[in-house]
């Protein structure tokens, strides 16, 4: 009787745990899905926030300046009060880095960022922050599974209004920042946040797991997608105005 207890459990159990198998199997794409929407999305809103800074009076002539020097650009359309980096519920953004030689721009890797305090002024739920990397050193450092604002590689406020494209030729920092409150300059610093990979929307979004070195540096992924992004940024780095583009429509393509 105890063998046959025994055998009818097993005969029980493995198709129990068949089932739950199968479950687990056919969620893991619809996670996947809404992280590459998601990823698609920051992309695209990542680009917006780029236009809108360089076309900003104050801070435009400056970035402008800034990143026809760069050797990367990080770019966070929106970083909430009072989050924390785990889950990316601080702020997710974008890192995008120049070829040693020729202008020629990487696709976006994923990160966030999370600070207590962030800096934010009073009334001011969210911020934009546009990180510049000016050194070998501060790209270094963002390629790394985390790493501390102004511990890991310095970081300065970028210049901003009269005198700014002047302003950035005594620049020493590795990375200089931009950060705006509800559309208007803000000028904090945001050093002593933490930025880290996400993953999970590196793989979504390029279709296998690939770290931020293979995306920026050795450029194994490409994402047809980001060429918007690119473009943008490009653009930047040679030195143009960009002309502000309006978001897509609901239903465009």
């Amino acid at each position: 009787m105890a063998r046959i207890m025994r055998h009818t459990g097993t005969r029980l159990v493995s198709p129990i745990a068949a089932i739950l198998v199968l479950l687990s199997a056919a969620a893991v794409p619809h996670v996947r899905a809404d992280d590459a929407q998601d990823a698609r999305q920051l992309v695209e809103k990542a680009r917006l926030t780029l236009e809108s800074f360089q076309g900003d009076s104050q801070m435009g002539p400056g970035l402008r300046e800034i990143v026809r020097k760069a050797k990367g650009v990080m770019v966070y359309p929106q970083v909430l009060r009072g989050a924390f980096l785990f889950g990316g519920a601080g702020g997710s953004g974008v890192f995008l880095v120049r070829a040693k030689e020729g202008d020629v721009w990487s696709a976006p890797a994923f990160y966030t960022i999370g600070q207590a305090s962030f800096g934010l002024q009073a009334g001011a739920d969210a911020s934009e922050a546009v990180v510049v990397a000016l050194t070998e050193r501060g790209v270094t450092a963002l390629l790394s599974p985390s790493a501390k604002l102004g511990a890991n590689a310095s970081i300065a406020v970028g210049p901003v209004g009269a005198g700014a494209e002047a302003a950035t030729a005594n620049l020493s920092a590795d990375l200089v920042s931009y950060t705006r409150n509800q559309g208007l300059y803000a000028g904090v610093s945001i050093a002593g946040a933490v930025v880290a990979t996400r993953d999970d929307w590196n793989r979504a979004y390029y279709g296998k797991p690939v770290s931020p070195t293979e995306i920026l540096v050795e450029r194994s992924v490409s994402n047809p997608q980001a060429e918007k992004l690119i473009a943008v940024v490009t653009r930047l780095g040679a030195g143009h105005r960009l002309t502000k583009t309006s978001a897509p429509k609901p239903g465009d393509s």
